[in-house]
């Protein structure tokens, strides 16, 4: 009960600091259904610095899941982003979140139905009002929906409580639960036979929104394009003949007989292709495992995470996004219940934090 007032006396504050002060720091809070789904897709948004999942709308104090599934309660799911608006603007937010849902399902969404699941945008201000207000225009007169009812719903803002802790991160902390319901749940389904036909930046509501964050995408691209994958025959002589069965083979090397198993250094840990920045030393752990094991990757950007049966079961292969290398695996029995990437040490270098200004990875000093 705490932390839920905590919470809406935070958003309160939140919303009294943007207006006084135009702080960096502002939250939009949206429902669109299993908020695990939109959660998970909304926190790899560049400037997003958390999203909370929970509830909102209705009358009853403090709710809880099983009211609120089972329709008790007026209250949708939804998630409270916190985002930085010096790097993501509410209207790319809003965006993003729209790619993620049907706008047209006025019963729920997907294979959730009821109330509890239908979507909404609720605004903290009559800029965030009428931003949301643009974009349902836009989608109903676009050819893309011009033929269905734009069925969202725009309240103003409405007190949060925080869902039960169970359900934050749960993509991250049940990865094998969540991937089974998202693939069964219709949703990606959904996204590809529609959202991916439309251009990204179609309902952004500016001509000039549209320019700044085509100008970012190409300073984000020439950033990254050092990044780059060679040649089959270069990597032949550039890799060992282990480095290479694991990286472009899918192989996996022998536990406990491996270079960075138990190496306790400072630094970060990068594509040994590439050279594309994985995991730091902080969020290293000794998983008894026998391979070199991490918490978190320095950078969801980086990371490619894959369905995997080749063992004739489900498991979530993870390859870097430049150089497309066979990693590893991310499992969901880390430590406290969160996630355990184990890593193959022949698909990493290891760059001590001493030489990581030299080598170009300066920005990451204050992650290890």
């Amino acid at each position: 009960m705490k932390k839920t007032m905590y919470l809406i006396v935070l958003s309160v504050f939140t919303l009294i600091s943007n207006v006084l002060y135009g702080a960096q720091n502002q939250i939009a809070i949206l429902a669109g259904g299993c908020f695990w789904c939109i959660e998970a897709d909304l926190e790899k948004l560049e400037g997003v610095l958390d999203v909370t999942s929970g509830y909102t709308g209705g009358q009853e104090v403090n709710p809880t899941y099983k009211q609120v599934s089972a329709g008790q309660t007026r209250h949708r799911e939804a998630v409270r982003v916190e985002f930085n608006a010096d790097i993501i603007s509410y209207k790319q937010i809003l965006n993003a979140f729209l790619r993620t849902i049907d706008p047209t399902d006025a019963s729920g969404s997907f294979v959730d139905k009821g109330y509890q699941y239908t979507a909404a945008i609720y605004t903290s201000s009559e800029e965030q009002k009428e931003v949301a207000l643009t974009f349902i225009k836009k989608m109903s007169q676009s050819p893309y929906f011009s033929n269905k009812k734009i069925a969202i719903d725009v309240q103003p803002i409405a007190p949060f409580y925080i869902a039960e802790e169970y359900h934050q991160d749960y993509a991250k902390k049940n990865s094998f639960q969540y991937s089974f319901y998202r693939a069964r749940s219709g949703r990606d389904q959904y996204i590809k036979k529609v959202w991916d036909q439309i251009p990204q930046e179609f309902f952004l509501a500016q001509e000039n929104l549209m320019k700044e964050v085509s100008i970012r995408n190409i300073e984000m691209e020439e950033k990254y394009a050092k990044f780059v994958k060679p040649s089959d025959q270069e990597l032949k002589v550039k890799l060992t003949p282990e480095q290479y069965r694991v990286t472009q083979k899918n192989g996996t090397e022998t536990p406990f007989d491996n270079e960075y198993d138990k190496n306790t250094e400072r630094g970060i840990y990068v594509d040994i292709v590439s050279g594309e920045p994985l995991f730091s030393s902080r969020d290293k752990f000794d998983s008894k495992t026998g391979w070199p094991s991490f918490f978190v990757p320095l950078s969801d950007h980086f990371i490619v995470e894959k369905d995997d049966f080749i063992l004739f079961m489900r498991r979530t292969e993870v390859r870097s996004r430049y150089a497309d290398s066979h990693l590893g695996h991310v499992f969901n029995d880390g430590p406290n219940g969160g996630l355990r990437y184990c890593m193959n040490s022949a698909a990493l270098r290891f760059v001590p934090r001493d030489q990581m200004e030299k080598e170009g990875y300066g920005d990451y000093l204050s992650q290890v």
